[in-house]
């Protein structure tokens, strides 16, 4: 995701025992602040951001019998959780997060039961009270099932109307949980630190996709024109992987085990985009870690108003339509959603504060696929400085020494959707990439499937992954990185605020792009189409972001040649158009802001519409708000609320 903002399935005394032993490793500080976090609303519990006492039970699979009605905008029907009891002594209650639901019916086991949703808790939702009169010795299951309905305020669906998709023929729906927005579907325990398998069985007049495998023959006929889709999803998920979209749509295959699925007027040219890299991706991938796990790996590309480059769902990524730019050079993030199979959706954090472990781990995974398709090791520095000027900006937007430019934060209090941004990204990726060159590929290669391997369908957090890393290291065979490894400062690099030391990159594949970015800095410049000829898309990028940078912006003369002499005005690609306005609106160019608006209502994905957002209304607020108006109904809930935090029109209203 995030792309595309975790889980665990180990028992609680094994957690205990392994932090504990952590603990005394760290500082008297910090182990108040680990405890804390340990100790948070029941005791035992170590995610900040859910109410439900996993501690006390943890689900293990989980049914959602739903329709989607496209005439009220809603998902109903029954849910069935299967909660395991974690305590010795005979636990009386279950409490599930839950957000603007409308819950009209719970029983326990088939029985009436006693419950009550509380009172809302800001971004963590009302904790839905379920009593369980008998209580449930360690080890014994029941079956919740609940009666619910979504509600307008869902904040993990959209919907859209036939007017609002490519061949205006039906509607369309799609879910987007991350980070803590399962429990607006449906009562669960939403924390990545509880895994589940699940069963799908969907109904709607309009095709399925979840993130689960179709049951063969599973697709039966349904009440008038509906059907009943079906899945399964046998590999333990956490809530937040939990994803259904439904619509027009039609698939075609790009891979062994791959298809993509899309609008029908997007079918071909997506197909086009993805069809000669997935099999590489994967093949590259396996090589890597070990051999994927979740059967199929699929690709649904979605209307323009999903808010990530890809999220992450397991057997079918949901992807931005902006990855289909006709030219291949953004499908890198088919690459990054592909690696989340191992980091992320198989090992996962175990709460948001510790999400570094899903993305930097990704990142790395990433960099490294595309090192090995391109055959040279110079690609994953070229990633890592186009990353790195990224970091540098999430940074400066925040503040060197805010609490979100850190490893490891607080989400104490606050919704986690807040904290995000490329930090975990790239600052995570810098730590791994920092261990593998500290104790070499060739170990560091023999690392990746142990800890892949040991952590398989559980969470855990950073002071384990520490614990991993530590443990293996210190087999007889790796006696002489002893030195190497006592001098990694684990404490700075999860706690430390700001930027990470920085590498020496090898700078080879950007010189080129450095050299001509020193020319824009002569007024008298001339440039030619030819500058850039047999560029690549991310060359140009590195290009761009150079520009940017200068002390002294662009003239708007400069600004105007640029697009026009590089075709970056009239350009289909989202990234490189994105870019260069950043540097006409910098230069005060008034004839690209009507364009920047323009561009606002064709893309949701956030990477373009929050910092296009902030950068115009430092120049054209007025128009920043007009724009925002416009299409504000266009964005997902999620692009929605963080825009208006940016232009500093959010409610107060949690």
């Amino acid at each position: 995701m995030w792309s595309s903002l975790f889980r665990r399935q180990a028992g609680k005394t094994a957690t205990t025992t392994t932090t504990t032993t952590t603990i005394t490793r760290i500082t008297a500080h910090r182990q108040q602040r680990f405890v804390s976090r340990l100790t948070y609303t029941n005791g035992t519990m170590r995610d900040p951001n859910t109410l439900s006492n996993y501690d006390a039970w943890r689900t293990r699979h989980t049914t959602t019998n739903l329709k989607v009605d496209f005439t009220s905008k809603s998902l109903r029907g029954k849910v069935i959780l299967e909660l395991e009891s974690q305590t010795d002594e005979s636990s009386k209650e279950i409490i599930l997060d839950s957000s603007y639901l409308d819950v009209s019916a719970i029983k326990l086991s088939g029985e009436s039961t006693k419950w009550e949703i509380k009172d809302r808790q800001g971004a963590n939702g009302s904790p839905v009270h379920i009593a369980v009169p008998n209580g449930a010795p360690k080890g014994d299951v029941v079956k919740v099932e609940i009666d619910v309905a979504t509600t307008d305020k869902c904040t993990a669906l959209q919907w859209l109307t036939p007017a609002q998709t490519s061949n205006k023929k039906a509607p369309f729906m799609f879910s987007q949980c991350q980070a803590i927005h399962a429990r607006s579907l449906f009562p669960c325990q939403d924390t990545p630190d509880v895994k589940s398998t699940y069963t799908f069985s969907i109904t709607s007049p309009h095709v399925v996709v979840a993130s689960g495998v179709p049951v063969k023959g599973g697709e039966t006929e349904g009440e008038g024109d509906e059907k009943v889709y079906k899945f399964e999803q046998k590999v333990p998920i956490p809530s937040y992987l939990y994803a259904l979209a439904s619509g027009d749509i039609e698939s075609a295959p790009i891979g062994r085990i791959s298809s993509v699925a899309t609008g029908p007027n997007e079918l071909k040219a997506s197909q086009w985009e993805l069809e000669g890299d997935m099999d590489k991706f994967l093949d590259a991938a396996e090589k890597i870690v070990f051999p994927y796990k979740w059967g199929e790996y699929n690709v649904l590309v979605l209307p323009p108003s999903f808010p990530y480059g890809g999220m992450e769902n397991p057997i079918f990524t949901f992807a931005t339509p902006t990855i289909i730019s006709g030219d291949k050079q953004n499908i890198d993030v088919i690459a990054h959603e592909l690696a989340h199979s191992w980091s992320g959706n198989l090992v996962t954090s175990c709460s948001w504060e510790h999400f570094w472990l899903n993305e930097g781990w990704t990142m790395y995974l990433e960099r490294r696929i595309q090192a090995s398709i391109h055959g040279s090791e110079a690609h994953i520095d070229f990633s890592a400085i186009r990353g790195w000027k990224a970091l540098e900006e999430s940074i400066e937007e925040f503040g060197k020494e805010h609490e979100f430019t850190k490893l490891c934060i607080s989400h104490k209090g606050i919704d986690p959707d807040d904290a995000f941004s490329t930090v975990p990204y790239e600052k995570g990726f810098h730590f791994i990439y920092y261990l593998d060159k500290l104790v070499g590929r060739e170990n560091f290669d023999k690392f990746i499937p142990y800890y892949f391997s040991k952590w398989a369908n559980k969470s855990l957090d950073s002071f384990e992954f520490k614990d991993t890393f530590l443990g293996f290291f210190s087999a007889p065979e790796y006696a002489r990185l002893n030195d190497k490894i006592a001098e990694i400062d684990w404490e700075g690099r999860f706690y430390n605020t700001g930027l990470p030391p920085k590498p020496e990159f090898d700078t080879s594949l950007v010189d080129e792009c450095y050299k001509l970015a020193e020319k824009w800095k002569q007024k008298d410049f001339q440039p030619s189409p030819s500058d850039i000829e047999g560029w690549t898309g991310n060359q140009i990028l590195v290009l761009l972001n150079e520009v940017q940078d200068f002390e002294e912006p662009l003239s708007v003369e400069q600004s105007q040649s640029l697009g026009e002499t590089y075709g970056l005005t009239d350009s289909k690609n989202a990234e490189l158009k994105s870019a260069y306005y950043h540097i006409a609106m910098k230069a005060q160019d008034t004839s690209s802001y009507q364009g920047v608006a323009d561009l606002l209502g064709e893309v949701g994905r956030m990477k373009f519409v929050r910092p296009l957002y902030r950068s115009l209304n430092k120049v054209a607020r007025d128009l920043a708000l007009e724009t925002f108006e416009k299409y504000k109904d266009f964005y997902h809930p999620i692009c929605r609320q963080l825009v208006e935090k940016d232009l500093g029109v959010a409610s107060n209203s949690a």
